[in-house]
């Protein structure tokens, strides 16, 4: 019998060039439905490139990319109903408070009545207390826990998350992987990009590691540490990058 189910995304020999430089070089994918997987590597070696053109946000050369079926350029707003994204950059409204940066990212997806989720989101992101506070008064890690929300805030099957936790206290990140852990055990796919390679190695069941624009391993994160036995994950890219 013939499995039908689409990976929640699908990534096939993407091309990205600016000027004379190669971001992405034939970068092929994918990624089941329901795994938490982990994209990782140095500054510059095309990550947020290869985020960025999933999100249809940056058009590939050549190649093409995929979410639950859906092409991210003929398809694009079925494909983006179905990706959330969390940005490395703290992007915000100043003039609205939480609540409301929250209400209205419901409403570009066309939710309307989201209370309820929103409510729980605040709630796990520890973020009930600022729900009506003016967005440009909170301090950077707040800001940061409203962009994941924002992310979750229209229950994306795919969710890609870019250094979420950069410049982010320890608590909270203790309470955001809680958090997104129940949503992946729930069946929403994660994609993480992260330089905390010990998160990695706890969260991930699969990684890719980038260099200069290509795929340079491709494993489960238990095949990667085998290895180099005894090794940290840390220790592995380094000896990977390195060859």
């Amino acid at each position: 019998m013939v499995n039908t189910i689409p990976a929640a995304v699908s990534i096939v020999n993407v091309v990205k060039r600016f000027g004379s430089l190669q971001a992405l070089r034939g970068v092929s994918l994918e990624i089941a439905q329901g795994e938490f997987f982990g994209l990782l590597g140095p500054n510059g070696a095309g990550k947020t490139t290869l985020i960025s053109t999933l999100a249809g946000l940056s058009r590939p050369d050549a190649g093409f990319l995929r979410i639950m079926g859906h092409d991210v350029i003929s398809d694009f707003r079925e494909a983006r109903r179905r990706l959330g994204v969390v940005p490395q950059e703290l992007v915000f409204d100043p003039f609205f408070s939480v609540r409301e940066t929250l209400r209205i990212q419901s409403g570009y997806f066309g939710i309307r009545n989201n209370d309820r989720w929103i409510d729980e989101i605040l709630h796990n992101l520890d973020l009930t207390s600022k729900a009506d506070a003016n967005m440009r008064r909170l301090s950077g890690g707040m800001k940061r826990r409203v962009l994941v929300a924002q992310a979750l805030v229209h229950k994306p099957p795919v969710i890609v998350l870019d250094e979420p936790t950069a410049g982010v206290d320890v608590e909270l990140r203790q309470g955001l992987w809680q958090f997104i852990r129940r949503l992946n055990g729930e069946g929403h796919t994660i994609i993480l990009t992260t330089h905390y390679l010990e998160e990695a190695e706890a969260l991930c069941g699969r990684i890719g590691l980038m260099k200069q624009g290509q795929l340079v391993a491709l494993d489960t994160t238990a095949n990667l540490l085998a290895t180099y036995p005894g090794a940290s994950l840390e220790e592995v890219f380094v000896r990977t990058l390195r060859q």
